[in-house]
């Protein structure tokens, strides 16, 4: 589908003025994140987004070649209503990725990929595409819309839901996504990094 110029302009104004916030906290986040554990600050990582495979940027978590040992934590794997992967005390995650994550800085980087127009600031959540190829048929259009850094499955309880729950919400934001919608997703969002940044 084409993308509506009022999403684009969104995208545009509110990354920017998103890494004008983060800019000055890059450089403590990136020396916080190398003093705890080898490896880089940034990780790319393969996502679904607008039909296609995109390279996600998020500030490191996680110890190196935390992707390699998936493999090996599969048994304590606690969501088991479909695809996703979920532990919530991965013993792959860094001390310093416990806070982030709680603060939900380590996502701060996607806003790049909203500048490309890569990402939308407010969309479907983003799969990898192993766990994208495992939506059922009625959702496959999720797949083809441009995903977000926040969307309506993010603020309504984001991976504590059930997997069909989280692709319902997907869907009807797909179906039904407009300015206003956008506009109080986007706010809400804000509101509960502010005061409960768990939940999203």
């Amino acid at each position: 589908m084409c993308y509506p110029l009022w999403k684009r302009a969104f995208d545009i104004i509110g990354s920017s003025l998103g890494l004008l916030v983060l800019l000055p906290f890059v450089p403590l986040i990136a020396l916080a994140i190398k003093l705890d554990s080898p490896g880089p600050v940034l990780e790319k990582l393969r996502r679904v987004s607008d039909g296609r495979v995109v390279r996600v940027y998020k500030f490191r978590s996680m110890i190196k070649g935390a992707q390699e040992l998936k493999s090996q934590l599969v048994h304590l794997n606690e969501r088991k209503d479909g695809p996703l992967f979920k532990i919530k005390h991965d013993p792959r995650v860094t001390r310093v990725g416990r806070v982030i994550r709680r603060l939900r800085v380590d996502e701060a980087p996607q806003l790049v990929n909203v500048l490309k127009g890569e990402l939308a600031l407010v969309g479907p959540r983003p799969r990898e595409p192993e766990e994208a190829e495992q939506y059922p048929a009625d959702y496959k259009k999720i797949i083809n819309f441009r995903n977000g850094v926040t969307g309506l499955s993010q603020v309504n309880g984001a991976s504590s839901l059930p997997f069909l729950k989280e692709l319902e919400l997907d869907k009807y934001y797909v179906e039904n996504f407009s300015f206003w919608l956008d506009l109080k997703i986007f706010l809400k969002t804000i509101a509960i990094l502010f005061f409960d940044p768990t939940a999203v």
